[in-house]
């Protein structure tokens, strides 16, 4: 089948991959639409080390096509893939802590070869930029049959993390003020999230005055440009306090800066977005007494993806929730390395690799 290669340097391309078939317990998904998330970036650039060859991909939806033994799964269903399968027994699952899951530590693990029989790893367990995905059953979430597949697709990672990060880590109430610092898949997720929550203001900052009528149609009440006045237009916003809840959705040490001083006293700070582990982050000690702020990660939006795909599927078939400002358009496989590239350069929100079937 085909997937989509990264080797370390240049850019990924299609290429030939075989995968096993599915063991005990496990599933083979034909996929139907895949979303390129700044995760598979940062697979590409290093951010998050892996091993290569690696097909990437995390975020997708799909048709089971195989049961192996003993998965219970019937083969038709469609499905979400979940990139974080909770084991159900570690110390943090047990705890009602399952997107913190002592097994969901690995960014690759290998499955399959390449055409040309050299071992091949997949991100995040899935590898979900293929034809097809050999997957743990936990690992599949059914949604309903009619739910578009470029949409059930986004619900495995960024829908799931942005509306995660405003419901069960920040918890944001109705007239709570809400800032987004990034305007990607996640980000919108964010503002999305937060309308439903009752949120307002809701203010949308991005480097790219292109992301404005994206975080306005999401549900922003304002679009700010990042810039040395950004503190000072979003303390014009909010009765020159700064807004109750500012969210990070880039990973970068000097967004999460941004966001701290845009934050109020008292207020708290959610950092979405993933960083390298060498951008550190420097915060004075007095600031942090005197401000009184919190400062917390939103890892996978505190979600349990099994009980909450389902809840956030139904709204999207309800039309309660709706994704159509998340996608900036649908591709074919071969064209997913250009959409990497606009995805880098900040363009657009989710460009999504559709399959036939």
């Amino acid at each position: 089948m085909r997937a989509l290669v990264a080797r370390g340097g240049g850019d990924p391309r299609v290429e030939e991959v075989r995968l096993p078939a599915p063991g005990p317990g496990e599933l083979r998904v034909r996929i139907r639409a895949a979303g390129l998330c700044h995760s598979d970036l940062s697979m590409v650039n290093g951010t998050m080390p892996a091993p290569f060859p690696l097909v990437l991909g995390h975020e997708a939806a799909g048709v089971v096509a195989e049961a192996g033994p003993g998965a219970t799964v019937p083969v038709g269903t469609q499905v979400v893939l979940n990139w974080a399968p909770a084991c159900r027994t570690c110390w943090f699952c047990r705890h009602d802590e399952p997107w913190l899951c002592a097994a969901n530590t690995a960014p690759a693990v290998p499955r399959g070869v390449t055409a040309e029989g050299e071992p091949l790893h997949v991100t995040l367990g899935l590898g979900a930029f293929a034809e097809e995905v050999v997957i743990p059953q936990a690992a599949a979430v059914p949604v309903p049959a009619d739910l578009p597949p470029a949409q059930a697709a986004l619900l495995g990672c960024a829908v799931l993390t942005g509306s995660g990060a405003v419901r069960n880590t920040a918890r944001v109430a109705p007239g709570q003020s809400v800032a987004v610092l990034g305007l990607g898949g996640v980000g919108l997720s964010v503002i999305t999230a937060a309308r439903a929550a009752g949120a307002t203001p809701i203010l949308a900052v991005d480097v790219a005055e292109a992301k404005r009528d994206l975080a306005l149609a999401a549900g922003a009440t304002d679009f700010l440009r990042s810039d040395d006045t950004l503190s000072r237009e979003v303390r014009a916003r909010t009765g020159g306090l700064g807004v109750d809840h500012a969210f990070e959705c880039v990973g970068r040490s000097a967004t999460i800066r941004a966001a701290w001083r845009l934050a109020r006293r008292g207020g708290a700070v959610t950092v979405v977005g993933m960083g390298a582990k060498d951008d550190l982050l420097t915060l004075s000690a007095l600031d942090v007494f005197h401000s009184a702020r919190t400062l917390r990660s939103s890892v996978y939006g505190s979600s349990d993806p099994d009980r909450e795909v389902p809840v956030l599927a139904r709204a999207v078939a309800d039309g309660a929730l709706d994704l159509t400002p998340l996608v900036s358009g649908t591709i074919g496989l071969d064209e997913a390395p250009a959409a990497l590239r606009r995805l880098a350069r900040g363009e657009g929100a989710r460009w999504v690799v559709t399959f036939p079937g």
